[in-house]
């Protein structure tokens, strides 16, 4: 390994030569074993049982990437180990009913003939629902990784989720694909009455881990422990797999015969197919996974193409707004620790987005929200410093319904009480939140010289991706950058700025996206100091290292 990689590895606390393996490459076997899973096999052994005597199961998900390839994961492993099952999947409307399992669902499916339903990435505090189950002959099956209740638990048929109470299971952050696919792994294992399955259901649950690496990627859980070996081996199984609605949406987002890796997933397919809960109905995403016919997984990735292009313009127009009134009525001042608004004319499928953008520019919490009806309804997302779910919970006699966990959450509540909400939960805010706590930090692995950054450096740097949460992609600091020459911008609207610069004889091109306003302030003979990500592009068959850039100091000039 050349000398910047093993800083790095170092910097990471990996600092023996296995440790350093299991790393770079983790293996299917580190994956824990499906049993374990608080509850899974009372849910696996009464599925099984519903598919093979025909029994009507229906898959309830939530409407966002984790909840649809749960889904699919599901629909995909039921209809393979007993053909022609009677299996379908519901997704609610993300206006009309909201996250989670609800009331009126759940009796309308106990009517349309339902006998088993299983939840997937929702209903760990769905006590309501589960009543109406009950009460219904339904038996309900739970299976979720959000934040537990502060107080009962749901009385379903079974509960499935790595940290319920009393729970053996050697990993608490899988995502509800990552808990899916554990329930698809012990079905296969029940239904083959051995520890190996044969070459097609293995194959099956192979697509499926592409399924799940791709609802872990998306759900922005941590990408170590049992997390990285599903994003690991999934994102390469992406590629190949035999799900027809796949291999569409790559084709529909021109990534056909490229490597596949977890950047591509967050930025490109999964807004698309988070598009259509967003802007209108997820059962198209859901439909876009699950279905067999090649033109018609085409004809649903086109659509969700243009549904991805509707939000972003949606998106944008509300960011702009959100930041505008958040600015004008002084919510991010120095003595402001959250943000929170609500407007009449926002479209609650986006507010999520949006919040990520405020809370990526002021660094404070921030919750955005649509009112309707006397309701407002909408998201939130927070900074490290501030668990999201703890405050909503004390805010719980003011609010309709939330869920969620410390980073993100969904939540109702009244108009009426909207004012001592935003009272009180900025008041919790003020508690706990720091003057630190509201600079953003910028953490480097190591410093490093440019001509450290060698493409085979780069490419095992690289190695140690899948990049995401708990894992982030290798930031290196370079101090005395000389800028060569102006930057130039690039790319629609010229946003994007190329920074040439030299150190110690080494030239090199570094990318700021999203610079453009930072432009001015680079002159040619500066000094800097940069934090960069170290990248390899390829253009015309031609690999160049162009790091991306951070952050930059500009050092004072000499007098």
């Amino acid at each position: 390994l050349e000398p910047l990689v093993l800083r790095v590895l170092t910097s990471r606390g990996l600092l023996d030569s296995a440790a350093i393996s299991a790393f770079f490459e983790p293996a299917l076997r580190d994956l824990h074993d499906p049993s374990l899973l608080p509850g899974v096999d009372r849910a696996a052994q009464r599925l099984l049982h519903a598919a093979r005597h025909q029994e009507p199961i229906v898959i309830y998900a939530d409407y966002d990437v984790d909840g649809i390839t749960a889904a699919a994961i599901l629909f995909h492993t039921l209809r393979a180990l007993v053909p022609g099952c009677a299996v379908r999947t519901y997704v609610p409307h993300r206006l009309d009913e909201g996250y989670g399992l609800n009331d009126a669902a759940i009796a309308a499916l106990g009517s349309g003939g339902a006998r088993v339903i299983v939840s997937v990435d929702c209903g760990i505090t769905a006590l309501a629902p589960a009543r109406v189950a009950r009460a219904l002959a339904l038996d309900l099956l739970i299976t979720d990784h959000h934040a537990l209740p502060a107080g009962d638990l749901p009385d379903a048929y079974a509960l499935v989720h790595p940290r319920l109470p009393g729970s053996r299971y050697p990993f608490a952050d899988l995502c509800g694909a990552g808990v899916a696919f554990k329930l698809a792994w012990r079905l296969a294992t029940l239904a083959s009455g051995s520890a190996r399955a044969d070459d097609h259901t293995r194959a099956v649950l192979l697509d499926n881990l592409a399924l799940a690496a791709m609802g872990t990627v998306a759900d922005i859980v941590p990408l170590v422990g049992e997390n990285r070996v599903i994003a690991y081996h999934g994102l390469r199984r992406v590629p190949t797999t035999a799900i027809a609605g796949l291999g569409a949406l790559i084709d529909a987002s021109r990534l056909a015969g490229e490597r596949m890796d977890a950047e591509k997933v967050g930025f490109i397919l999964a807004p698309r197919l988070n598009a259509c809960g967003r802007m209108g109905h997820a059962k198209e995403a859901i439909e876009l996974l699950t279905t067999a016919t090649g033109p018609r997984a085409a004809e649903l990735a086109r659509q969700l193409t243009r549904l991805n292009e509707d939000r972003q313009r949606t998106e944008r127009a509300i960011a702009a707004q959100a930041e505008a009134l958040a600015l004008e009525h002084a919510m991010t001042g120095a003595d402001r620790r959250a943000i929170v608004l609500a407007h009449d004319d926002w479209h609650p499928g986006v507010v999520g987005i949006c919040c990520s953008r405020l809370v990526a520019l002021f660094h404070r919490p921030t919750i955005l929200m649509r009112r309707e009806n006397a309701r407002c309804h909408g998201s939130a997302r927070s900074i490290d410093a501030f668990n999201l779910h703890h405050a909503l919970s004390r805010c719980a006699d003011l609010l309709d319904r939330f869920g969620g966990h410390e980073m993100a959450a969904g939540l109702s509540l009244p108009v009426a009480n909207l004012a001592e909400f935003t009272d009180r939960f900025t008041a919790i805010a003020a508690e706990s939140i720091t003057d630190d706590d509201l600079v953003p930090t910028l953490r480097y692995d190591c410093e490093a010289s440019l001509d450290e950054l060698t493409e085979p450096a780069v490419r095992q740097l690289d190695r140690l991706g899948p990049f995401g949460r708990s894992n982030p992609a290798p930031r290196l600091l370079v101090r005395s950058l000389r800028v060569t020459r102006r930057p130039e911008p690039f790319g629609r609207n010229a946003q994007h700025l190329s920074v040439f610069a030299e150190h110690k004889g080494r030239p090199m091109r570094l990318i700021g996206w999203n610079w453009r306003d930072r432009a001015d302030a680079i002159h040619s003979g500066a000094t800097i100091d940069a934090l960069i990500e170290p990248k390899i592009t390829e253009w015309n068959a031609r690999r160049t290292v162009e790091p991306v850039l951070s952050d930059i100091s500009i050092n004072p000039a000499p007098r």
